[in-house]
């Protein structure tokens, strides 16, 4: 090779070399990030999950009703002196819990029920701020990738909106019921899963992943339907919180001594049974734990049978355990007359099993590219 033929090849070493540095560092740099990220957003989610336990033990203890006003900025201040509180107080006795219930109770055992519903309003306002202080020093910094920044955003405006329904739900039982709707009860807890259920997704996303190949599209489609399937059967079991449908039949595995007990359609028009009556609700509840532990044991054995030593397979052996468990505790809930305790343990379960889910289907999307994240600055 002579002199004039070898040195254009220098010359373009020399001007790749450059750009290949550009791009290795850039990964790199992306590459800490997502994991500042994962951190952020999986403290968030322990926070998520702490405000649904405390909002599970507002319900468990008729707490929800206590706090009768909605101040989102002004709230966050408890009562600090003996007029506040007497003043709180007042406001409740004019409500129809208080009225038909609770009349006569004492400022003491208000106090009480007022600080459940207080803990679970101030977690829902420090888990805005968590989200939202983090996500915008991480896009004012530029250190979000663009294929993120409206998911989470919309993640935060969703934040908002769930506020917002929580304090729908909570006015639905300060005029005409001694309750909070259940409607709206299930609906506030189906969002909170469905944010946290999002963040997982993304977090998920942002993790390195592997690399084994997937049995079958149908397989992975069965993912995605196992963590639609455990949503809806949360969706079911706010229902029953808010009917307090889980008294409704305490034996196992007969309800009232019967495989399909009588009762369940004596509401008109039927539709209505499904929401409002409590025999009813406790059945389809058990039925979709019924479907879902069938659902997860075929998913479970499919992939033993067709990627046994896959990490998908894995994943699926522990989302079977983590649903079998979940069936236990429901099982256990119900024979003992749902004691606050074991009902949280089943509420908190639940999510993670969710969570868990939806990592698992995630899984088989493989994490978010570099190559599209990259921008080389030349």
């Amino acid at each position: 090779m002579t002199a004039s033929t070898a040195a254009p090849h220098a010359d373009l070493q020399d001007n790749q070399s450059p750009v290949a540095n550009t791009v290795i560092a850039e990964q790199h740099r992306i590459s800490r990030n997502r994991t500042a990220q994962r951190i952020w957003l999986s403290i968030v989610l322990v926070a998520i999950l702490a405000l649904v336990l405390v909002g599970g033990a507002t319900r468990l203890t008729d707490s929800g009703l206590s706090i009768t006003e909605w101040k989102p900025i002004h709230g966050v201040i408890p009562p600090m002196s003996e007029a506040e509180w007497q003043e709180e107080l007042e406001l409740y006795r004019q409500i129809p819990e208080y009225q038909l219930i609770n009349k006569g109770m004492s400022l003491d055992e208000f106090k009480t029920i007022y600080w459940w519903e207080w803990a679970h309003r101030f977690l829902a306002r420090s888990v805005g701020v968590l989200f939202g202080l983090p996500f915008l020093f991480f896009l004012v910094t530029g250190r979000i990738e663009k294929r993120l920044r409206w998911p989470l955003f919309g993640l935060l405006v969703l934040g908002g909106l769930q506020g917002a329904v929580g304090w729908w739900m909570v006015a639905s039982g300060l005029v005409d019921r001694v309750d909070v709707s259940q409607y709206r009860l299930a609906t506030h807890l189906t969002l909170a899963c469905l944010i946290f259920a999002a963040i997982v997704w993304v977090m998920r996303g942002l993790a390195p992943h592997s690399t084994d190949p997937v049995p079958s599209i149908g397989l992975k489609r069965g993912a995605g339907a196992l963590a639609g399937l455990v949503l809806v059967q949360i969706y079911l079991g706010g229902l029953v919180a808010g009917l307090d449908a889980g008294l409704a039949s305490s034996t196992w595995p007969l309800m009232n001594g019967a495989i399909v007990p009588e009762g369940l359609m004596e509401i008109s028009p039927v539709w209505r049974n499904f929401f409002e009556n409590e025999l009813t609700v406790q059945f389809v509840h058990r039925l979709g734990g019924y479907l879902l532990f069938t659902l997860t044991l075929w998913h479970m054995v499919a992939f033993i049978r067709r990627g046994r030593e896959s990490t998908h397979c894995r994943r699926a052996v522990l989302l079977f355990g983590m649903v079998t468990i979940q069936a236990m505790i429901g099982i256990v809930v119900i024979l003992t007359q749902v004691p606050v305790g074991w009902a949280l343990v089943h509420q908190g379960w639940a999510v993670v099993v969710l969570g868990f889910a939806v990592a698992h289907w995630r899984g088989f999307h493989g994490a978010y590219p570099f190559e599209t994240a990259v921008e080389v600055r030349t």
